[in-house]
């Protein structure tokens, strides 16, 4: 797979983990070499993946945890 700066992401011994209550039926993740993180559809684990950076991983779950992506209450 090819991502930012034609940077080659093997995803062929990616270990896919998913959240403990929905196994299978969630987004998955896989901590991939050089700090790459990709996600995927647990439904459709052959579709595709999408695969950040370490810095875009990184503003991603900082914004989880300052709660960015909070629904209005």
């Amino acid at each position: 797979m090819s991502i930012q700066g034609n940077t080659n992401v093997d995803l062929t011994n990616a270990t896919w983990r998913s959240s403990g209550e929905s196994a299978g039926d969630s987004v998955q993740v896989a901590l991939l070499a050089d700090g790459h993180v990709g996600l995927r559809n647990g439904k459709d684990p052959d579709g595709p993946v999408l695969v950040f950076t370490p810095a875009e991983w990184a503003a991603f779950t900082a914004g989880v945890h300052d709660g960015e992506f909070d629904r209005p209450k």
